[in-house]
């Protein structure tokens, strides 16, 4: 099945990484057969389609070590591993794809790789003889592996990005909590707030690349990531949750999809933001006055459960419906009893403390 060449998306890109990650059995291969300057051709899977392309070879069907395939990387035909690279199936193969098949690659071992892999869908991995270099082939996507040195070199600026990042979207949630308890929000301050989300959410994805680049040596590339993008993705979901136009789950799970998988260009445009979440068009739309649900809100107080924030929001329908019911109120609502009711004003009380000084709440 011809595949044309593409952009692979993060996932396929991803699944390649972890496969021939450092740390692997595989890439222990491919480690060895660059410091012997041997090359190698690669298929991993055995689907119908790549072995229709095998010609002659040998039939092993034994567990992948690093030492058998490098002593098998020495003769000059493909080794063919299982799907899950698991296995080595066949050593010394000839590959026969179709020969008009176009492909950008010069050298003969590379070329064969390149066709391969488009005729079949299936992963190819060619290690290069002179250059020391794994190329990774799949469908029409050529990704190099670049050496560990650079990796950590671009996950550790990219932390320092991702580091910035987080700061401007804390300031932007901030400013947001803040205009909330005021029941000042405009949709334009919805915007902003969630592109930074946006934003940190899409720098944490390229560290992730390159903590698979890294594999075993990227475990304090990932501590720090896993810091940096802590509540990120819940504290996201919940702001779409609480401005969302049509708050069904069918609608925000949409929303959310679209959010995170926009291009670059539109995804810097409010307008875009607005129109994803259920808005009309145009820059007016932006200064339209709007009130959270208090799904956000509500998630920042201890030991209260979801199911009891839904229960308020159907209750009150919008935060500031929430804050203005008194106890009384609150203990009417499914799920919340008198000390729970007491908790709940007492932390929402305690929220917009932090959130506006006293001096400068609306009306002091």
């Amino acid at each position: 099945m011809p595949v044309t060449d593409g952009k692979p998306s993060e996932d396929m890109l991803l699944r390649m990484l972890r496969m021939v990650a450092p740390g692997t059995v595989l890439r222990e291969g491919l480690d060895s057969i660059i410091s012997a300057r041997t090359g190698a051709l690669i298929v991993v899977g055995d689907s119908p389609e790549v072995m229709a392309l095998v010609d002659g070879g040998f039939h092993l069907d034994c567990e992948l070590t690093p030492a058998r395939l490098y002593e098998l990387s020495k003769m000059d035909g493909a080794i063919l591993l299982s799907e899950d690279a698991r296995r080595i199936l066949i050593a010394n193969a000839l590959l026969v794809p179709d020969p008009t098949i176009p492909s950008g690659e010069t050298g003969t071992r590379h070329k064969t790789a390149d066709r391969v892999a488009k005729q079949t869908g299936d992963l190819v991995i060619a290690v290069s003889q002179k250059r020391n270099v794994i190329t990774l082939y799949k469908g029409g996507i050529k990704y190099v592996i670049p050496e560990i040195s650079v990796t950590l070199a671009r996950a550790n600026q990219a932390l320092q990005t991702l580091e910035k990042y987080r700061s401007v979207r804390d300031q932007a949630m901030a400013s947001l909590n803040a205009l909330e308890f005021e029941n000042m929000v405009t949709l334009a301050d919805v915007a902003v707030a969630v592109l930074r989300t946006v934003m940190v959410r899409r720098v944490a994805r390229e560290i992730e690349k390159y903590i698979w680049e890294l594999g075993s040596e990227g475990r304090l590339v990932r501590m720090q990531l896993a810091e940096l993008v802590a509540n990120i993705e819940d504290e996201g979901d919940l702001l779409i949750e609480d401005y969302i136009a049509k708050p069904d789950a069918r609608s925000i799970d949409a929303a959310r999809r679209e959010l995170y998988a926009a291009p670059q260009d539109e995804i810097l445009d409010p307008g875009a933001v607005a129109r994803v979440l259920g808005y009309s068009a145009g820059a007016a739309v932006l200064d339209t006055p709007v009130s959270p649900r208090g799904y956000r809100t509500l998630a920042r107080i201890s030991r209260l459960p979801k199911s009891v924030a839904d229960n308020l929001v159907a209750r009150f329908k919008s935060l500031q419906g929430i804050l203005e019911a008194s106890t009384d109120d609150l203990d009417q609502v499914e799920g919340i009893g008198a000390a729970r009711a007491h908790a709940i004003k007492h932390g929402l009380r305690r929220l917009r403390d932090q959130a506006v000084p006293g001096g400068l709440r609306r009306g002091s």
